[in-house]
């Protein structure tokens, strides 16, 4: 099991980034969460097979058609408890 705790940066909010990553996350099988940061980025929280977080993270890298990402930076390790089925925070 692998989890990633994600900073996304560049053209990522406003062009279905969240949901563009909740239903990705969803088909894989991962557990967490995405939400909008106030300074533009999304930040995205996921659980899951080893195999199934590379493919999630190579998908956010590319995002969904209108977003262009600039960046994925880790923050480190999130919390424990993680909602299953992925959610979009607010």
């Amino acid at each position: 099991m692998a989890r990633v705790h994600l900073e996304i940066s560049g053209r990522v909010q406003g062009v279905g980034f969240r949901w563009f990553a909740r239903e990705r996350a969803r088909a894989l099988g991962l557990a967490g969460w995405v939400r909008n940061r106030a300074d533009g980025s999304v930040e995205v929280v996921a659980d899951g097979p080893d195999d199934s977080v590379d493919v999630f993270v190579r998908e956010l890298r590319a995002g969904p058609p209108g977003a262009s990402v600039s960046g994925v930076r880790s923050l480190g390790e999130p919390g424990p408890d993680l909602p299953d089925p992925f959610a979009i925070h607010r």
